[in-house]
C-alpha cells in the first residue's frame, strides 16, 4: 500500500501525494510539525528527533535560546542530523479550537513560511506532513484543503528553485484526504496541470 502516489506538475515543480513515512524521505528537506519549543516530543516531532538524532535537538536549542519559543506559522531550519534529508525545516501549526481563532490563516502560513526557507536557501525538494491534524486536532478534509491550495499557489507564484513538494501521509485515511482535495483543486485525476 505504500506506493500509492498521485502526482501533478505545477509550474515546472512536481506535486506528489504518497502514503510512508517521512523520516524515510531523501528530499533535500523534511518538515516538522513541531511545538513551539522545539524539543521534540510525540507524533512526527517525536520520530524525526529519534531518527535524526540529537544533533537536530542541539540545533533546535541554539534557536530558541537565541529567539525564543518558535511562534505559531513561523518555521526555522535545522540539520537533517541522521536523515536522509539534510535539512529539517521545523514549524508550529495551530491548535485547532473550531476555526474562527486564526487556525486557517496560521496553518497557511506554516505551509508558505517553510516552503520560503525551502526556496530561500535553494533547496530542490520537500517534505511535508499532514501538519496539526494530529494532536493539534485540526480536521484532515479542511488541513488537506487548505495545506495543497496554499503550496500550488506558492509553487504558481514564484519563479523557485523549488522542483518537488512531496506530502507523507502516515495513514490510509489522511492520503486519501490529501488526494481528494488535490483532484478537487486541479479537477483532475492524475498526471498534468
Amino acid at each position: 500500500m505504500e506506493k500509492q502516489v498521485v502526482e501533478v506538475t505545477i509550474n515546472q515543480a512536481k506535486l506528489r501525494i504518497i502514503q510512508g513515512d517521512i523520516t524515510k524521505q531523501d528530499t533535500d528537506a523534511i518538515v516538522n510539525a513541531a511545538n513551539s519549543s522545539l524539543m521534540g516530543s510525540g507524533g512526527v516531532d517525536g520520530a524525526i528527533h529519534r531518527t535524526g538524532g540529537p544533533a537536530i535537538l542541539e540545533e533546535c536549542k541554539q534557536i530558541v535560546a537565541r529567539q525564543g519559543h518558535l511562534p505559531t506559522g513561523k518555521a526555522v531550519m535545522t540539520t537533517g542530523g541522521n536523515l536522509k534529508a539534510r535539512h529539517v525545516i521545523h514549524t508550529v501549526g495551530p491548535i485547532w479550537y473550531g476555526g474562527d481563532k486564526g487556525e486557517p490563516e496560521l496553518l497557511a502560513s506554516a505551509y508558505q513560511e517553510s516552503l520560503k526557507l525551502a526556496m530561500g536557501n535553494q533547496l530542490f525538494s520537500i517534505s511535508f506532513p499532514s501538519i496539526s491534524t494530529g494532536a493539534y486536532g485540526y480536521p484532515v478534509a479542511k488541513a488537506s484543503r487548505l495545506a495543497i491550495g496554499t503550496v500550488i499557489a506558492s509553487l504558481r507564484q514564484s519563479v523557485t528553485s523549488v522542483r518537488e513538494v512531496v506530502f507523507v501521509l502516515f495513514d490510509s485515511q489522511t492520503f486519501r484526504a490529501y488526494s481528494s482535495a488535490l483532484k478537487e483543486i486541479i479537477g483532475t485525476s492524475n498526471e498534468k496541470d
